[in-house]
């Protein structure tokens, strides 16, 4: 991620921003989902969805729409740039859910349909890739400095603050609105002192669950998408803060990074839409 990209993150949040990239160049979609497959390497992990084309539309594609999760809103969006085809971090057919094509599902799916516009979607993978994923490029915004990982599948990154202007828990929480674009909830002591070697925890989306092993592999805060009522007392009771960032503002920067990575590479129109989500 660039700098000029990274600063510009808050903007383009509230701005509801695009990132284009234009170029004149096609990729044939099973290629693009071939390199991406390797790429992000989806045969390593057991997710709750399907990885890779999830929708099947025209063949060629000129035009990528990327953005967090695959919603009407999106889609119209990437309907009216004419898109080919659009990446999400969010798709659909999870685990358990209802496989009636109805309501809400039958809305989207008839709007992909109608229009022959391909839907991929990575959700796993996309969190675990070491330069494009999901918590890669948010240790990038948040200037921190990876050096482990915790949790399963390694799941969880670990490291620390990549600077001097980070002193406590309070300083950090700061950063974080002001980057992210939004106020985190912090639990614990916004006082806390964070020196160079204090471990900083973080795993993007609904992690919450994550803090007790963050805790065992050493971190002094964690940062996740969302909080839940059990967050509250470990963080309480464990003197580790917590700060909850929200799923969508924590997510949004993996799926612009490959995103660029695609257009980079096959020489296609990339649009970055950021629909706007207060969670």
């Amino acid at each position: 991620m660039s700098k000029d990209f990274a600063s510009g993150a808050n903007a383009q949040h509230k701005q509801h921003g695009q990132r284009i990239e234009q170029a004149n160049q096609t990729v044939d979609r099973d290629q693009l989902s071939e390199f991406l497959a390797t790429e992000l390497q989806i045969s390593r992990f057991r997710d709750y969805c399907p990885n890779g084309v999830q929708v099947e539309g025209r063949s060629d594609i000129k035009v990528l729409v990327s953005g967090v999760t695959a919603s009407l809103a999106l889609l119209q969006a990437a309907v009216d740039m004419r898109a080919d085809a659009v990446l999400v971090h969010h798709g659909y057919f999870w685990r358990g859910e209802d496989m009636r094509v109805i309501g809400q599902k039958q809305r989207r799916l008839k709007l992909l349909l109608q229009n022959d516009i391909s839907l991929f979607a990575y959700h796993l993978p996309l969190d675990m890739h070491p330069q494009l994923g999901n918590n890669a490029q948010l240790a990038n915004v948040l200037g921190l400095v990876p050096d482990g990982r915790f949790g399963e599948d390694d799941l969880g990154w670990l490291g620390a603050a990549g600077d001097a202007g980070l002193h406590t828990v309070g300083d950090l929480a700061a950063r974080v609105e002001l980057r992210l674009g939004r106020k985190p909830l912090l639990i614990g002591d916004p006082g806390q002192a964070l020196d160079k070697s204090a471990k900083i925890g973080w795993c993007t989306g609904a992690a919450q669950n994550m803090l007790g092993t963050a805790i065992d592999a050493g971190a002094k805060v964690y940062l996740s998408g969302e909080i839940s009522e059990p967050t509250v007392h470990l963080a309480r009771e464990s003197g580790v803060a917590y700060l909850a960032c929200g799923h969508h503002a924590t997510e949004r920067y993996g799926v612009q990074a490959l995103g660029s990575h695609i257009a980079r590479h096959f020489g296609i129109a990339h649009h970055f839409i950021d629909i706007d989500n207060p969670v």
